[in-house]
């Protein structure tokens, strides 16, 4: 078996975080190197799915769970608009393989890209 990703050791308590928001399926946490003035990581509690595109066709639903707390954050942190990053495989900077989305928000434009 392998070892629980960061995300399920934070979530487990193994390693500091605050967690900011969460539901039965859903938590967030504070991106620890932030690329943007709100930079929060909403993640589901399972560690079944590497990335968005299993997630996806796995179970819509939580994805779609993740995609509402991420509007209910940038409500929260920001102005309501927000930029929703889920990065698939090493080549495109996913470090972790624990599906996860990155809610970029404050002041962005066009130029402005997340990891």
């Amino acid at each position: 078996m392998s070892e629980p990703s960061v995300f399920t050791r934070i979530l487990q308590g193994d390693i500091p975080s605050e967690i900011i928001a969460e539901t039965d399926r859903v938590f967030a946490i504070r991106d620890i190197a932030p690329r943007a003035p709100v930079h929060l990581l909403v993640i589901p509690k399972t560690e079944q799915y590497r990335d968005v595109v299993d997630l996806a066709a796995g179970d819509p639903s939580l994805l779609a769970e993740m995609t509402d707390l991420a509007a209910r954050l940038a409500d929260e942190h920001a102005d309501g608009d927000f930029r929703l990053i889920f990065n698939r495989g090493a080549g495109a900077g996913q470090t972790v393989f624990h599906v996860h989305a990155h809610v970029l928000a404050g002041g962005l434009d066009e130029g402005s890209l997340g990891d």
